[in-house]
């Protein structure tokens, strides 16, 4: 949808001056990322499964198509239409993918939702949205058919796998195996919602980002940059690609959905779909198995694989020629050995789900700068900025900011419709006109003179852990649920590994104290209810939390109080290994 061919000698500055969105007034990701293909390339393989029990299949981009015109058809039966949000509670497989096309195609909203959610953070989120109906597979059936009670919009239950209860669910195989292969897609205006991803919150509950029809398009320079091209040849445009792409992000976060599974599809390529738990060996097999060429790994996913394969080159055949990487900073070690090892450099990305693929790198068009989180990709203004909404001159820290406008002064795709039933929080996301806005990131950052962009933290109590975007807020409120918490705290904690640790301060209610037994029992509360990332990896209990004189959570004391610790076990770790050395 954007004019991305260059020659390999132009610079930064001419491709951001060469480039101009192309924004139809219609336009429907499941038209674009799948329709299209299955008319003009109907055996053109678009999925490769994989599972660790074994299971392996393939699917064309024909077969997709049917069984989503199946679905369509079901969903449409089921008085699922235009508007309306389907859950899709699914790992990394076919009928995924399925389900995500059928919705488009009838005009509805996917929410896509991780099956690492326990019952809380599912209920909420299923509440908040009023979900019509909901797609899931043996692991997240249980849950959802717990919750129906609570949740009263939530008519239907699609069971991928799972054994149907009751005349409000139904089995996959019986709901498409009933309907024709035929639907009409309905066509929708590029502004219209498409999906529907909560984001977790600072305070509070998590809010839900409605993101348009559009934003795919706002992805694409982004995504063709970082993954240097995608298989395109700048030099031969014509020259067909042997693009294979794979990553382990869940599809049910921004980061597996819009910055892999959708931008994949979009230019008729192959996506490998592995359900199953990540480990660095298997990533090399598959990767060497499937001729992956392409890939989206976070800096802790290639951390593992850096320690358990120092020399991969001597265990394994790849054809790897770009990788992606985004959450927090690789670091220097990860950048050398993606560049000596694996034979590619790193392209750091920059994003959210509001307004995702906005800053990164291309080493094939610009010098990738370990450690940065590169610069502005083609059609996107980006600035750092103060706290009145004035742009900061180089070297002078602020707040990553994107403008609603390209320097060409067009719109911007990339930005998300606002947050579902929160009309406070969509406003204060923005400064300026509405037209000639700014909308702010919560990140802090410095721009060097070249345009480079360099983090430094959340302005808010958002941090990364694991590559996984930690909302304190969510945590706190459900460790509050237990009856030996009188008050609790969620903080980072710096960790080598992570990046970051989640930590939980601890108020205990009157009768209650302390123990390892205490800590184990909280930790079992939070996963139970949340996701197994989300629970606190350490736990400790205090008098009193800090507080402002308006009675607000102070958390960045909390949060300068771990740092200090760090640098502190940083400092007598150096004396240890000097004193050692003077024995020697």
């Amino acid at each position: 949808m954007e004019n991305l061919v260059v020659q390999s000698n132009d610079s930064y500055a001419a491709l951001h001056a060469g480039f101009h969105w192309q924004v139809p007034a219609e336009f429907n990701l499941a038209e674009v990322c799948c329709g299209r293909w299955a008319r003009d390339t109907p055996d053109a393989l678009a999925i490769i499964f994989e599972s660790d029990s074994g299971c392996r299949a393939q699917y064309s981009y024909g077969q997709l198509q049917r069984a989503a015109n199946r679905l369509s058809n079901a969903l449409q039966r089921r008085g699922v239409g235009r508007g309306d949000r389907v859950a899709i509670v699914l790992p990394q497989r076919f009928e995924t993918v399925v389900a995500h096309i059928a919705i488009s195609q009838l005009g509805a909203i996917a929410m896509p939702l991780t099956h690492l959610f326990g019952a809380d953070a599912l209920e909420f989120r299923l509440r908040d949205s009023g979900a019509l109906l909901a797609i899931a597979d043996e692991v997240g059936l249980p849950l959802l058919q717990a919750l129906r009670t609570q949740c009263p919009s939530l008519q239907t239950l699609i069971t991928v796998g799972g054994q149907p209860q009751g005349e409000h669910e139904v089995c996959w195989m019986a709901a498409l195996q009933a309907e024709p292969a035929r639907f009409t897609a309905v066509q929708t205006k590029a502004d219209e919602a498409a999906l529907l991803i909560y984001t977790s919150g600072t305070t509070g509950d998590p809010k839900g980002a409605l993101i348009p029809q559009r934003a795919l398009i706002g992805n694409l320079s982004g995504f063709i940059a970082s993954q240097n091209w995608f298989g395109f040849d700048p030099a031969e445009p014509g020259k067909p690609s042997d693009a294979v792409f794979w990553s382990p992000a869940d599809w049910a976060w921004t980061g597996g959905l819009m910055d892999a599974l959708l931008p994949t599809l979009y230019f008729g390529r192959t996506i490998v779909a592995c359900q199953g738990r990540f480990a660095p060996e298997k990533a090399f097999e598959l990767m060497q198995r499937h001729a992956v060429t392409h890939s989206f790994l976070f800096p802790t996913a290639l951390k593992a694989m850096m320690k358990a394969v120092p020399q991969p080159s001597k265990r394994y055949q790849l054809k790897l020629q770009a990788i992606m990487s985004a959450g927090e900073s690789v670091g220097d070690a990860v950048f050398t050995y993606c560049q000596k090892q694996l034979g590619v450099m790193v392209n750091e990305m920059f994003g959210q789900t509001e307004i995702n693929y906005v800053v990164g790198n291309c080493s094939r068009f610009w010098p990738a700068r370990p450690g940065s989180m590169g610069r502005a990709f083609p059609g996107h203004r980006v600035a750092v900025i103060d706290e009145e909404g004035k742009t900061c001159p180089p070297g002078v820290s602020g707040e990553v900011a994107v403008h609603r406008r390209d320097v060409q002064g067009a719109l911007d795709p990339v930005f998300f419709l606002g947050y579902w039933g929160n009309q406070a929080a969509s406003k204060a996301k923005f400064c300026g006109d509405a037209g000639n806005s700014w909308c702010r990131t919560g990140d802090r950052a410095h721009m060097d003179a070249e345009g480079y962009f360099w983090y430094e933290g959340r302005s808010d109590d958002m941090f990364k852990s694991a590559g996984y975007r930690i909302g304190p807020g969510e945590i706190e409120h459900c460790l509050i649920k237990h009856p030996a918490v009188a008050n609790a705290a969620v903080v980072p904690k710096p960790d080598a590994e992570r990046g970051n640790l989640v930590k939980a301060y601890v108020v205990l209610s009157p009768g209650h104290f302390g123990s390892a037994a205490l800590v184990a029992e909280l930790q079992d509360h939070v996963r139970a209810a949340l996701a197994p990332y989300e629970y606190p990896k350490e736990i400790e209990f205090i008098d009193a939390l800090p507080m402002t004189t308006t009675g607000k959570l102070q958390r960045r004391v909390l949060r300068l109080q771990e740092e200090a610790r760090a640098r502190l076990k940083g400092l007598r770790a150096k004396r240890q290994t000097r004193e050692l050395l003077a024995q020697d």
